[in-house]
Protein backbone atom coordinates (compact mmCIF):
# COMPACT_ATOMS: atom_id res chain seq x y z
CA UNK A 1 0.00 0.00 0.00
CA UNK A 2 1.15 3.64 -0.47
CA UNK A 3 2.43 5.33 2.65
CA UNK A 4 -0.08 7.62 4.30
CA UNK A 5 1.58 11.18 4.39
CA UNK A 6 0.51 13.59 7.86
CA UNK A 7 -2.64 14.14 9.33
CA UNK A 8 -4.65 17.42 8.43
CA UNK A 9 -7.79 19.32 9.89
CA UNK A 10 -10.87 20.05 7.99
CA UNK A 11 -11.41 23.02 5.65
CA UNK A 12 -15.22 23.37 4.71
CA UNK A 13 -15.44 26.72 2.72
CA UNK A 14 -15.00 28.26 -0.77
CA UNK A 15 -12.02 30.32 0.67
CA UNK A 16 -9.67 31.49 -2.39
CA UNK A 17 -6.66 29.28 -3.50
CA UNK A 18 -3.70 31.82 -2.95
CA UNK A 19 -1.70 29.82 -4.78
CA UNK A 20 -2.22 30.42 -8.67
CA UNK A 21 -0.63 27.12 -10.37
CA UNK A 22 -2.11 25.49 -13.17
CA UNK A 23 -2.16 28.64 -15.41
CA UNK A 24 -4.24 30.43 -12.69
CA UNK A 25 -7.40 28.32 -13.66
CA UNK A 26 -6.98 25.58 -10.86
CA UNK A 27 -4.50 24.30 -8.64
CA UNK A 28 -4.20 20.61 -8.90
CA UNK A 29 -4.38 18.73 -5.38
CA UNK A 30 -1.95 15.66 -4.26
CA UNK A 31 -0.82 15.48 -7.86
CA UNK A 32 2.04 13.19 -7.62
CA UNK A 33 0.37 10.96 -4.90
CA UNK A 34 -2.94 10.54 -7.84
CA UNK A 35 -0.16 9.75 -10.28
CA UNK A 36 1.44 7.37 -8.23
CA UNK A 37 -1.95 5.29 -7.02
CA UNK A 38 -2.93 5.60 -10.87
CA UNK A 39 0.46 3.67 -12.42
CA UNK A 40 0.04 5.37 -15.83
CA UNK A 41 2.24 3.72 -18.35
CA UNK A 42 2.29 3.76 -22.77
CA UNK A 43 -0.95 1.90 -23.71
CA UNK A 44 -2.89 2.29 -20.88
CA UNK A 45 -6.50 4.30 -21.19
CA UNK A 46 -7.24 6.36 -18.35
CA UNK A 47 -10.36 8.49 -17.38
CA UNK A 48 -9.78 12.03 -15.94
CA UNK A 49 -13.73 12.24 -14.67
CA UNK A 50 -13.47 15.40 -13.14
CA UNK A 51 -11.03 17.12 -15.78
CA UNK A 52 -10.38 20.72 -14.26
CA UNK A 53 -7.72 22.48 -15.56
CA UNK A 54 -6.20 19.58 -16.88
CA UNK A 55 -3.32 19.77 -14.12
CA UNK A 56 -3.47 16.06 -13.38
CA UNK A 57 -4.54 14.95 -16.98
CA UNK A 58 -0.95 16.46 -18.27
CA UNK A 59 0.90 14.40 -15.92
CA UNK A 60 -0.73 11.23 -17.37
CA UNK A 61 -0.63 12.17 -20.54
CA UNK A 62 3.16 13.04 -19.89
CA UNK A 63 4.05 9.14 -18.34
CA UNK A 64 2.54 8.12 -21.94
CA UNK A 65 -0.99 7.26 -21.22
CA UNK A 66 -4.29 8.16 -23.43
CA UNK A 67 -6.75 10.45 -21.36
CA UNK A 68 -10.24 10.69 -21.85
CA UNK A 69 -11.19 14.19 -19.84
CA UNK A 70 -14.62 14.39 -18.72
CA UNK A 71 -15.93 17.73 -16.74
CA UNK A 72 -19.84 19.09 -16.51
CA UNK A 73 -18.08 22.77 -16.70
CA UNK A 74 -17.77 23.83 -20.37
CA UNK A 75 -15.29 26.21 -19.43
CA UNK A 76 -13.09 23.67 -17.94
CA UNK A 77 -13.54 21.68 -21.60
CA UNK A 78 -12.05 24.61 -23.66
CA UNK A 79 -9.37 25.71 -21.12
CA UNK A 80 -7.74 21.86 -20.69
CA UNK A 81 -8.15 20.79 -24.33
CA UNK A 82 -6.26 24.12 -25.54
CA UNK A 83 -3.85 23.34 -22.46
CA UNK A 84 -3.21 19.35 -23.61
CA UNK A 85 -3.48 20.21 -27.67
CA UNK A 86 0.18 18.98 -28.08
CA UNK A 87 -0.86 15.46 -27.05
CA UNK A 88 -2.91 15.12 -30.21
CA UNK A 89 -4.95 12.06 -30.45
CA UNK A 90 -3.64 10.72 -27.01
CA UNK A 91 -6.30 13.46 -25.59
CA UNK A 92 -9.60 13.44 -25.67
CA UNK A 93 -12.02 16.37 -23.89
CA UNK A 94 -16.17 15.43 -23.71
CA UNK A 95 -18.61 17.38 -21.75
CA UNK A 96 -20.57 15.56 -19.15
CA UNK A 97 -20.95 14.80 -15.84
CA UNK A 98 -18.93 11.97 -14.62
CA UNK A 99 -22.43 10.59 -13.44
CA UNK A 100 -23.32 10.27 -17.13
CA UNK A 101 -19.69 8.62 -18.40
CA UNK A 102 -21.66 5.29 -19.36
CA UNK A 103 -23.07 6.64 -22.31
CA UNK A 104 -19.71 9.15 -23.36
CA UNK A 105 -17.90 5.87 -22.88
CA UNK A 106 -20.07 3.67 -25.25
CA UNK A 107 -20.17 6.62 -28.25
CA UNK A 108 -16.31 6.23 -28.20
CA UNK A 109 -16.38 2.67 -28.47
CA UNK A 110 -14.54 2.04 -24.88
CA UNK A 111 -15.69 -0.91 -23.19
CA UNK A 112 -13.20 -0.76 -20.40
CA UNK A 113 -10.62 1.14 -19.31
CA UNK A 114 -7.19 1.19 -16.91
CA UNK A 115 -7.68 3.81 -14.40
CA UNK A 116 -10.00 6.38 -13.09
CA UNK A 117 -9.49 9.79 -11.27
CA UNK A 118 -12.08 11.62 -9.48
CA UNK A 119 -11.22 14.93 -8.00
CA UNK A 120 -14.00 16.31 -6.37
CA UNK A 121 -15.63 19.42 -5.31
CA UNK A 122 -15.51 22.56 -6.93
CA UNK A 123 -12.17 24.61 -8.98
CA UNK A 124 -9.97 27.11 -8.01
CA UNK A 125 -11.48 29.19 -11.17
CA UNK A 126 -15.23 28.63 -10.30
CA UNK A 127 -14.36 30.20 -7.06
CA UNK A 128 -12.25 33.22 -9.12
CA UNK A 129 -15.47 34.36 -11.28
CA UNK A 130 -18.05 35.77 -9.71
CA UNK A 131 -20.83 35.47 -11.91
CA UNK A 132 -20.59 32.24 -11.16
CA UNK A 133 -21.73 32.58 -7.86
CA UNK A 134 -20.10 30.01 -5.78
CA UNK A 135 -18.25 32.34 -3.66
CA UNK A 136 -19.10 35.61 -1.21
CA UNK A 137 -15.54 37.26 -1.35
CA UNK A 138 -17.21 39.24 -4.03
CA UNK A 139 -20.90 39.77 -5.43
CA UNK A 140 -22.22 37.73 -7.75
CA UNK A 141 -25.27 35.97 -8.77
CA UNK A 142 -26.69 32.78 -6.52
CA UNK A 143 -26.36 30.38 -8.88
CA UNK A 144 -23.25 27.76 -8.12
CA UNK A 145 -24.14 25.60 -11.25
CA UNK A 146 -20.82 23.50 -12.55
CA UNK A 147 -22.84 23.12 -15.83
CA UNK A 148 -24.28 26.67 -16.75
CA UNK A 149 -26.85 24.24 -18.37
CA UNK A 150 -28.67 22.99 -15.87
CA UNK A 151 -32.24 24.27 -14.80
CA UNK A 152 -31.92 25.02 -11.31
CA UNK A 153 -29.67 27.70 -9.24
CA UNK A 154 -29.07 28.19 -5.61
CA UNK A 155 -31.57 31.07 -5.61
CA UNK A 156 -33.88 29.09 -6.83
CA UNK A 157 -33.52 26.73 -3.87
CA UNK A 158 -32.93 29.43 -1.05
CA UNK A 159 -36.04 31.25 -2.44
CA UNK A 160 -38.70 28.17 -3.10
CA UNK A 161 -37.42 25.40 -0.71
CA UNK A 162 -39.99 25.12 2.82
CA UNK A 163 -37.77 25.90 5.80
CA UNK A 164 -37.40 22.20 7.00
CA UNK A 165 -35.67 21.58 3.24
CA UNK A 166 -33.57 24.44 3.85
CA UNK A 167 -32.78 23.40 7.50
CA UNK A 168 -31.86 19.95 6.05
CA UNK A 169 -29.39 20.97 4.01
CA UNK A 170 -28.24 22.89 5.78
CA UNK A 171 -27.79 20.59 8.66
CA UNK A 172 -26.44 17.23 6.57
CA UNK A 173 -24.79 18.75 3.44
CA UNK A 174 -23.03 21.59 5.59
CA UNK A 175 -22.91 20.00 9.05
CA UNK A 176 -24.31 23.61 10.07
CA UNK A 177 -25.11 24.01 13.84
CA UNK A 178 -27.12 26.89 13.13
CA UNK A 179 -29.38 25.38 10.37
CA UNK A 180 -32.53 25.69 11.81
CA UNK A 181 -32.02 29.48 12.78
CA UNK A 182 -30.99 30.25 9.47
CA UNK A 183 -33.66 28.42 7.46
CA UNK A 184 -35.99 30.69 9.79
CA UNK A 185 -34.62 33.70 8.76
CA UNK A 186 -34.11 32.97 5.36
CA UNK A 187 -37.63 32.18 4.96
CA UNK A 188 -38.80 35.43 6.73
CA UNK A 189 -36.79 37.67 4.87
CA UNK A 190 -37.65 36.08 1.52
CA UNK A 191 -41.72 36.98 2.13
CA UNK A 192 -39.94 40.47 1.92
CA UNK A 193 -37.81 40.45 -1.24
CA UNK A 194 -36.18 37.45 -2.73
CA UNK A 195 -32.62 36.61 -2.34
CA UNK A 196 -30.70 36.93 -5.45
CA UNK A 197 -26.68 37.32 -5.02
CA UNK A 198 -23.96 35.91 -2.54
CA UNK A 199 -23.48 39.13 -0.96
CA UNK A 200 -26.72 39.08 0.62
CA UNK A 201 -27.10 35.60 1.46
CA UNK A 202 -23.24 35.91 3.26
CA UNK A 203 -24.76 39.54 4.89
CA UNK A 204 -28.04 37.30 5.85
CA UNK A 205 -25.86 34.42 7.89
CA UNK A 206 -23.38 36.94 9.24
CA UNK A 207 -26.82 38.55 10.87
CA UNK A 208 -27.31 35.11 12.27
CA UNK A 209 -23.89 33.89 13.20
CA UNK A 210 -21.38 36.22 14.30
CA UNK A 211 -17.82 36.08 12.74
CA UNK A 212 -15.23 34.09 15.01
CA UNK A 213 -11.78 34.00 13.53
CA UNK A 214 -10.68 33.37 9.80
CA UNK A 215 -13.59 30.96 8.98
CA UNK A 216 -16.70 33.21 7.64
CA UNK A 217 -19.70 32.22 8.54
CA UNK A 218 -21.41 31.72 5.52
CA UNK A 219 -18.69 28.75 4.63
CA UNK A 220 -20.99 25.38 5.02
CA UNK A 221 -23.91 27.17 4.05
CA UNK A 222 -22.35 28.13 0.47
CA UNK A 223 -21.03 24.98 0.46
CA UNK A 224 -24.17 22.82 1.51
CA UNK A 225 -26.53 24.70 -1.52
CA UNK A 226 -23.04 24.01 -4.10
CA UNK A 227 -24.11 20.26 -2.97
CA UNK A 228 -27.44 20.70 -3.45
CA UNK A 229 -27.51 22.04 -6.68
CA UNK A 230 -25.17 20.19 -8.27
CA UNK A 231 -26.23 16.71 -6.48
CA UNK A 232 -22.98 16.38 -5.81
CA UNK A 233 -23.12 12.94 -3.70
CA UNK A 234 -25.67 11.10 -5.68
CA UNK A 235 -23.65 11.63 -8.36
CA UNK A 236 -20.53 10.25 -6.57
CA UNK A 237 -22.55 7.64 -5.32
CA UNK A 238 -23.44 6.75 -9.29
CA UNK A 239 -19.53 7.28 -10.68
CA UNK A 240 -18.28 4.80 -8.15
CA UNK A 241 -20.84 2.00 -9.34
CA UNK A 242 -20.08 3.41 -12.70
CA UNK A 243 -16.73 2.69 -12.62
CA UNK A 244 -16.70 -0.02 -10.99
CA UNK A 245 -18.24 -1.79 -13.68
CA UNK A 246 -15.51 -0.05 -16.60
CA UNK A 247 -12.57 -0.90 -14.92
CA UNK A 248 -10.55 -3.45 -16.17
CA UNK A 249 -8.74 -6.17 -14.53
CA UNK A 250 -5.90 -4.50 -12.82
CA UNK A 251 -7.43 -1.07 -13.45
CA UNK A 252 -7.13 1.56 -10.66
CA UNK A 253 -9.78 4.30 -9.07
CA UNK A 254 -8.33 7.23 -7.15
CA UNK A 255 -10.81 9.74 -5.75
CA UNK A 256 -9.75 13.03 -3.83
CA UNK A 257 -12.72 14.35 -1.55
CA UNK A 258 -12.52 17.45 0.03
CA UNK A 259 -15.61 17.60 2.79
CA UNK A 260 -16.42 14.83 5.15
CA UNK A 261 -19.48 13.45 3.58
CA UNK A 262 -17.91 12.24 0.34
CA UNK A 263 -14.88 10.86 1.92
CA UNK A 264 -17.21 8.90 3.91
CA UNK A 265 -19.19 7.31 0.73
CA UNK A 266 -15.93 6.62 -0.65
CA UNK A 267 -14.60 4.82 2.09
CA UNK A 268 -16.97 2.47 2.44
CA UNK A 269 -17.82 1.78 -0.94
CA UNK A 270 -13.87 1.29 -1.13
CA UNK A 271 -14.23 -1.03 2.08
CA UNK A 272 -17.64 -3.18 1.17
CA UNK A 273 -15.63 -4.07 -2.27
CA UNK A 274 -12.51 -5.23 -1.07
CA UNK A 275 -13.35 -7.10 2.58
CA UNK A 276 -12.62 -10.69 1.44
CA UNK A 277 -14.45 -12.35 4.27
CA UNK A 278 -17.62 -11.22 5.87
CA UNK A 279 -18.68 -12.45 9.36
CA UNK A 280 -22.22 -11.86 11.18
CA UNK A 281 -23.54 -13.08 14.23
CA UNK A 282 -25.93 -15.54 12.52
CA UNK A 283 -23.50 -17.31 10.68
CA UNK A 284 -21.55 -20.31 12.08
CA UNK A 285 -18.25 -19.06 9.93
CA UNK A 286 -17.31 -16.45 8.15
CA UNK A 287 -18.27 -16.54 4.10
CA UNK A 288 -16.52 -15.12 1.07
CA UNK A 289 -17.18 -11.43 -0.23
CA UNK A 290 -19.81 -11.99 -2.96
CA UNK A 291 -19.41 -7.85 -3.51
CA UNK A 292 -15.38 -7.79 -2.91
CA UNK A 293 -13.96 -6.57 -6.49
CA UNK A 294 -11.14 -4.70 -5.58
CA UNK A 295 -7.48 -4.25 -3.73
CA UNK A 296 -6.79 -1.26 -1.69
CA UNK A 297 -4.29 0.43 -3.01
CA UNK A 298 -3.97 3.11 0.02
CA UNK A 299 -4.51 1.97 3.48
CA UNK A 300 -5.85 5.33 5.19
CA UNK A 301 -6.31 8.08 3.06
CA UNK A 302 -3.59 10.48 1.75
CA UNK A 303 -3.37 13.79 3.08
CA UNK A 304 -1.09 16.65 1.62
CA UNK A 305 2.18 17.09 3.32
CA UNK A 306 2.84 20.35 5.12
CA UNK A 307 4.61 21.55 2.24
CA UNK A 308 1.74 21.92 -0.20
CA UNK A 309 -1.23 22.88 2.61
CA UNK A 310 1.21 26.14 2.55
CA UNK A 311 1.48 26.26 -0.92
CA UNK A 312 -2.14 25.66 -1.46
CA UNK A 313 -4.84 25.96 1.64
CA UNK A 314 -7.52 24.37 -0.34
CA UNK A 315 -5.31 20.78 -0.12
CA UNK A 316 -5.41 20.92 4.06
CA UNK A 317 -8.80 19.35 3.19
CA UNK A 318 -7.97 16.69 0.78
CA UNK A 319 -8.12 12.76 1.28
CA UNK A 320 -7.14 10.84 -1.14
CA UNK A 321 -8.22 6.78 -2.05
CA UNK A 322 -7.36 4.16 -4.01
CA UNK A 323 -8.16 0.43 -4.88
CA UNK A 324 -7.57 -1.76 -7.58
CA UNK A 325 -9.75 -4.00 -9.90
CA UNK A 326 -9.38 -7.66 -8.74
Amino acid sequence: MISTMQSHGENYGPERDEHSGDGGYHVPVLRPEAVECLAPAKGKLIVDATLGGGGHAEVLLERGAVVIGLDQDPDAIAFASERLKRFGDQFHAIHCNFADAEKALDRCAVPLVDGVLLDLGVSSHQLDVPERGFSFRESGPLDMRMNPDASVTAAELVNTMSGEQLERIFRTLGEEPAARRLAIRIVRERSVRPLSTTEELARLVEGVIPRRGKTHPATRVFQALRMAVNHELESLEAGLKLFSRRLARGGRMAVISFHSLEDRVVKQFFRDRSTEWVDRPEWTAPRRNPDCIFRRVTGKAIVAGETEQRANPRSRSAKLRAVEKL
